[in-house]
């Protein structure tokens, strides 16, 4: 089929089904949009075009952008110790366990071991904040706590494949010197937007922040690095204005959340070949279970270290255990460059996209702490939810109203979707806020 708007209907078409289910299910979306691409991708015989290749990396890179803006600058400071502790333990773990494992056991050839420990050493920032926003942890100490030690995780698997495998090239330091320099400006570009062209139909702070990320994201493609990487960076260096601007992150979300990552999720779940599944499920089985019981052993008694309770040191050691698109960009990578074979690759993935689903699902059925919350009525109110105005505070106690039943509701019977920050206790959560900013 040629026809490209058939083509996107079909996507967004599992991508709405994926959005319906979740609510129906209260599980997170990024999980069951990557069920639909294995369904699409084994049954319905669906397939990607070089556009859609485009809207899931890009779509990838937003989220990673946005997971990186919603570290508050000083939770970062106050919080840097246990995260970079965990970070660095997450990340050494299961790297130097994998890579044992498929050079002494497995028996493959010491740069596919390397390649396998990176791509098993990850944490998805991008299953892991889709993850954080549905449940409104991602704005409490806890969540931004893990998502920056997804950060320090993910960090130390760039510079692995970097240091192990890039190819030093003077395009390279190009790509890194003009890095450093849009990193050290952004702040300050950035805030100039906000305060000098603000509220604008033609959203043109947001167009800067897309022009700086296909910049940063050409360049590093053009010195064979992923367009996905600098995009953290990008994120935490913008983070300090994105705190005061709520506005912003609620467009740029909408965006990514409605248009740009079902691409990406869907394509992930295109990856699992059933056939090939079969075949090397114990292989596939193996590396699971030495990623995750890697992550366990070096994370859970590290979070517990620092004073996490037992149900958030779980909470959080599942979600560190996640991968997604640094695995499978790390697989890829191997693949392309001829360091392992088509057969290694489909285990590598399949093993990295079960990664994202396995844990996450135990997690968030099993030990999701409660969210303590009130509205914050500056960003309903930024939303366009309700009117402008001083409104007096609204705790939500447990049981309060029918949150887990139905949409809550403003003044002019619509559904409210603000953000969720400390306050009262709210057990029960819409499963498929990310969409609805």
């Amino acid at each position: 089929m040629d026809n490209v708007y058939l083509i996107a209907a079909a996507w967004m078409g599992l991508a709405l089904v994926a959005s319906l289910v979740s609510i129906r299910l209260g599980v997170s979306v990024a999980l069951i949009e990557i069920g639909m691409g294995v369904i699409g991708g084994n049954f319905l015989g669906l397939h990607t075009t070089p556009w859609i290749d485009f809207f899931a990396t890009f779509g990838s890179g937003l989220l990673t952008f946005l997971a990186g803006a919603e570290i508050d600058p000083e939770s970062l400071r106050r919080h840097a110790r246990v995260s970079f502790t965990v970070g660095v333990i997450s990340f050494a773990a299961p790297f130097a366990v994998v890579l044992a494992f498929a050079y002494l056991v497995a028996g493959w050839n010491p740069q596919a071991a390397e390649i396998a420990g990176i791509a098993l050493s990850t944490t998805s920032v991008a299953v892991v904040y889709a993850v954080m926003i549905e449940s409104g942890l991602a704005e409490q100490e806890l969540g931004k706590t893990i998502l920056a030690a997804c950060f320090v995780t993910d960090l130390g698997t760039v510079l692995a494949l970097g240091i192990l495998f890039a190819d030093f090239s003077p395009l390279l330091l190009v790509f890194i010197a003009v890095t450093a320099f849009a990193l050290y400006f952004m702040p300050r570009w950035t805030r100039w937007f906000v305060v000098h062209v603000p509220g604008r139909v033609s959203e043109p702070e947001i167009k800067f922040l897309f022009f700086v990320l296909f910049a940063l994201g050409g360049l590093a493609s053009q010195a064979k690095s992923e367009a996905v990487l600098p995009a953290y960076l990008v994120g935490l260096a913008v983070a300090g204005v994105f705190v005061r601007d709520r506005v912003l992150v609620h467009r740029m979300r909408a965006i990514a959340f409605s248009l740009l990552t079902p691409f990406y999720f869907i394509k992930a779940g295109l990856f699992v070949s059933l056939p090939a599944v079969i075949t090397g499920a114990g292989l596939i089985a193996a590396f699971l279970g030495l990623k995750v019981g890697a992550k366990i052993v070096g994370v859970w008694p590290t979070s517990r270290a620092f004073g996490m309770p037992v149900r958030e040191a779980n909470y959080a050691t599942l979600l560190m255990s996640t991968g997604l698109t640094f695995g499978t960009i790390s697989a890829l990578f191997g693949l392309t460059n001829g360091l392992i074979d088509q057969a290694a690759y489909t285990i590598l993935v399949t093993t990295v996209i079960l990664s994202a689903v396995v844990p996450t699902l135990i997690a968030t059925t099993f030990f999701e702490p409660r969210v303590t919350a009130e509205v914050e009525l500056e960003e309903i109110e930024a939303a366009g939810e309700i009117d402008a105005g001083p409104l007096p505070q609204v705790h939500l106690a447990a049981g309060a109203d029918a949150l887990g039943a139905g949409p809550r509701a403003d003044a002019r019977g619509t559904e409210a979707t603000g953000r969720l920050s400390p306050g009262s206790a709210l057990t029960s959560r819409p499963a498929d806020e990310p969409g609805s900013a």
